[in-house]
């Protein structure tokens, strides 16, 4: 039996908020490829986040390392510049390269309130949800950019919640979550005019209904039974793993022609049309296109056709 290739051995990725949700399926999939990946975040088995969850970026980095890449963890918080221009000096010096960056770097759930207008929503968690969301992948594309433009092809994935067709015309949860979600779309379009030229590719991509491990908790359910919940949220049928939209990014990177895609705004289900990806389960939700014609205009849920 012929064993296949895997399609990023030798590539150097840095996946910036990479202890749960996206972060942990995107670092696990460029693992899984062979890629060597860099994953950061603040918990760790020596102290946590405010989230106070048991995740943990060490534990991340070991998972990576078992899907056959190598999986490197470094403790960072991205909102300070000098722990981030720490993080890509060593990067440089133990690679001397940096083919993907993935700003996933987010930490608002504990933050937003849902349909709180802004006069009525805490100011200070408001104000605090910004800088998680949008002061973090500019301090991380500020220092990590010049090493990943060294060599040609590099890829920047701005990660967020909605297509920009989406969120154009919804109000997305809050003002602040709102303007969050919105501001990292724009991110991938200016980087993708910065970069473009440079021989560099940036995209926004989002991933669906995502069963991250807090969704999950949310819901009473593992994901091994995370279908129970539907009896209680029916629409949670269109849900996806993490790996779903690490297997998105990955296609990314290995993809030669990935430059078709710059600037743009990309989601994992689109993403699994053109590359032929599934979920684990060996299904291909397309979340968004779900919600815009059953879950917004009130269908009864039916994921016929959508996954």
């Amino acid at each position: 039996m012929v064993e296949s290739r895997r399609t990023l051995d030798g590539r150097v990725a840095l996946v910036a908020g990479a202890t749960r949700g996206a972060g942990r399926g995107i670092a696990v999939q460029l693992g899984a490829q062979g890629a060597t990946v860099y994953v950061t975040g603040r918990s760790t088995r020596g102290s946590r986040s405010e989230y106070g969850r048991p995740e943990t970026v060490e534990e991340t980095a070991e998972l990576v390392t078992a899907a056959g890449g190598r999986g490197i963890a470094v403790v960072t918080d991205h909102l300070v510049p000098g722990q981030v221009a720490a993080l890509v000096g060593r990067i440089d010096a133990e690679q001397g390269r940096l083919d993907v960056l993935v700003n996933d770097t987010w930490g608002g759930e504990l933050l937003f309130e849902w349909d709180s207008p802004v006069w009525e929503h805490d100011l200070d968690k408001g104000l605090r949800l910004l800088r998680l969301a949008v002061d973090t992948h500019a301090v991380t594309s500020h220092f990590a950019l010049p090493l990943l433009l060294r060599e040609p092809g590099g890829l920047v994935v701005e990660m967020t919640d909605g297509t920009a067709d989406y969120n154009a015309r919804r109000y997305r949860v809050s003002f602040f979550y709102d303007v969050a979600k919105s501001a990292v779309l724009r991110m991938a379009f200016a980087l993708g005019h910065e970069l473009g030229p440079r021989g560099a590719t940036a995209v926004a991509l989002t991933p669906g209904w995502l069963r991250s491990e807090m969704m999950l908790e949310n819901f009473g359910v593992t994901e091994a039974n995370w279908r129970d919940a539907l009896g209680r949220v029916p629409h949670f049928a269109i849900s996806e793993t993490p790996s779903y939209v690490g297997r998105a990014v990955a296609a990314l990177a290995a993809d030669p022609r990935v430059a078709r895609w710059n600037g743009q705004s990309l989601s994992s289900g689109q993403l699994a049309g053109v590359y032929g990806f599934t979920d684990l389960d060996g299904s291909r939700p397309d979340a968004w296109r779900y919600m815009v014609e059953v879950q917004d205009p009130g269908r009864p849920a039916d994921t016929t056709g959508y996954r």
